[in-house]
């Protein structure tokens, strides 16, 4: 079989995750036309110098941009710049920094992670008062950084009003804020805000902002929307080993996402079939949607066998084996047909 040959049926659908598409055409266009001839390394090419003046566009004069070459890797290197070696983060429990990055933050940034119960994903200054303490106290790690994901791992989206509010408790108490912003454009299509309005304007120090569930092959960003948060970035990312050489090839990606209005083409598209996912499997007898459906995620409760036959032909995954939630989740390719045919699928195995 030759190297340029599919080895996959590009027919298949599944709604285990947005991760699980390809790169959009418009993305593979850019990488294509950015392949001729040489341009400096790590970053020195004109890509990125281009990707930093559409990153000011959206977030100001101040942002300052570090690609990389994967989320966990931005996490890592943004936290770890933000935050003393005595430092700790505190995030909600279900945050992806603390479920889903093996303990990178605490084993390659050496933080504490202070974790909070938040029922929906959401942290409040109510519940980030409750990781506030020890202070001073040289038996404890100092609590430096708040860190909040937008949206959150639950699918729900904080308002500006709300991350406002978290960024003017955690300034006063000398903390700074992180947002992972994994589906970032994905909260910005159900706020129907501009990115820094929720950003820039609501305080957040530094963002890490996602780039490969929203259509690119790979690449996030560092953005540091305050100068002064960050210490060192410039090396952690390359000790890290988040620096890539062939830069332009991260940055022309992001470039084609971000310079026009690609990234909230796809996310408004992948919101809508989330909603006509749950408008459709709420039809379901037996099926209850568990969560807000506020961005590309659809959390249900359904039995676990018919969870196990219907994963046969779909592919998800199941989000707690105690309660039977499922989590179903859409991308910039869903079509209404995938949906449509998946919540039929659910019909027959829920009527079996």
């Amino acid at each position: 079989m030759s190297g340029g040959t599919a080895r996959h049926d590009s027919g298949v659908r599944g709604f285990a995750s947005d991760n699980h598409a390809g790169v959009h055409p418009e993305v593979l266009a850019a990488l294509t036309a950015a392949n001729g001839g040489h341009q400096p390394a790590y970053g020195d090419d004109v890509y990125t110098a281009e990707l930093q003046e559409v990153f000011r566009g959206h977030f100001g004069e101040q942002a300052l941009i570090y690609p990389v070459f994967n989320g966990t890797g931005a996490n890592v290197v943004g936290l770890q710049a933000m935050s003393k070696r005595w430092g700790a983060v505190i995030c909600a429990e279900s945050a992806h920094i603390n479920v889903d990055e093996c303990g990178a933050a605490e084993r390659v940034a050496g933080l504490k992670l202070l974790t909070v119960d938040a029922p929906d994903g959401k942290l409040t200054p109510e519940l980030i008062y409750k990781r506030v303490w020890g202070v001073g106290d040289q038996h404890h790690a100092q609590p430096q950084v708040v860190s909040i994901t937008q949206t959150t791992e639950l699918g729900t989206a904080y308002t500006a009003e709300e991350i406002s509010a978290i960024c003017a408790y955690a300034h006063d108490r000398g903390m700074l804020v992180h947002m992972d912003g994994a589906r970032i454009a994905n909260a910005a299509a159900t706020l129907d805000l501009p990115l820094r309005a929720f950003t820039t304007d609501a305080g957040v120090d530094v963002l890490t902002f996602g780039g490969t569930k929203n259509g690119l092959l790979l690449g996030e960003v560092v953005v540091v929307l305050n100068p002064g948060a960050v210490e060192g970035l410039l090396y952690l990312r390359k000790a890290a080993m988040q620096l890539a050489s062939k830069m332009r090839f991260v940055s022309a990606q992001l470039v084609a996402l971000l310079g026009g209005d690609l990234w909230l083409r796809n996310a408004r598209h992948s919101n809508a079939m989330a909603q006509r996912l749950a408008t459709a499997v709420r039809a379901v007898p037996g099926v209850s949607v568990a969560r807000p459906v506020q961005a590309n995620a659809v959390f249900a409760v359904i039995p676990k066998d018919v969870a196990e036959r219907l994963a046969k032909r779909f592919l998800f995954y199941v989000w707690d084996e105690h309660t039977g939630e499922v989590r179903w989740m859409t991308a910039f390719d869903t079509t209404e047909a995938d949906v449509d045919a998946f919540a039929a699928a659910l019909a027959e195995e829920m009527a079996a």
